[in-house]
């Protein structure tokens, strides 16, 4: 195969991953549980795991892409009720690069809020697995228990996430 063929075959593939990589429908497979046995490299470069997460905190999860404009837009939708998510611990993960993440969390601010965690779980797939997910951006609301209150497989409005977490 010449390099040129390979190329285009190459830009073929980074062109149907990032078109599954975004969009606004989840598949129907049932939401498990639990949160999922996450391990990401954060924007300050340290180790994250789901054993990290404070005990008798709820948690949202977000999973994310850098580039995807659903996913910018539920980050800029939230900001102006930034103050509500406080006492959850945030957990947004991807498989991209942790560059795009970083420059994702310095365009959003969201370095500002320390109840919010970025990183990346890299080509593990280990989260995209997990929840069997095909769009993002994914959103799952867990308890105080570790127990799953509520997952949006399509994009969520922030008024629907707050809905749920004001009863938690």
């Amino acid at each position: 195969m010449t390099l040129n063929k390979m190329k285009k075959l190459l830009f073929l593939v980074f062109a149907i991953i990032a078109g599954f990589s975004c969009s606004q429908a989840q598949n129907n497979q049932p939401v498990p549980p639990t949160i999922a046995p996450y391990k990401i490299i954060t924007t300050k470069d340290q180790t994250a795991t789901f054993a990290d997460l404070p005990k008798n905190r709820p948690v949202i999860l977000i999973y994310f892409s850098p580039d995807c404009p659903h996913c910018q837009k539920l980050i800029r939708d939230m900001k102006p009720d930034m103050d509500k998510f406080k006492k959850f611990e945030v957990v947004m993960v991807t498989f991209t690069d942790i560059r795009m993440v970083k420059t994702f969390e310095n365009d959003y601010g969201l370095n500002k809020y320390p109840n919010f965690i970025l990183g990346t779980e890299g080509y593990t797939y280990t989260v995209q697995r997990y929840y069997r997910l095909v769009h993002t951006p994914f959103v799952a609301v867990y308890g105080k228990n570790g127990k799953l209150v509520k997952a949006f497989e399509e994009q969520p409005e922030v008024k629907d996430i707050l809905a749920v977490t004001n009863k938690i």
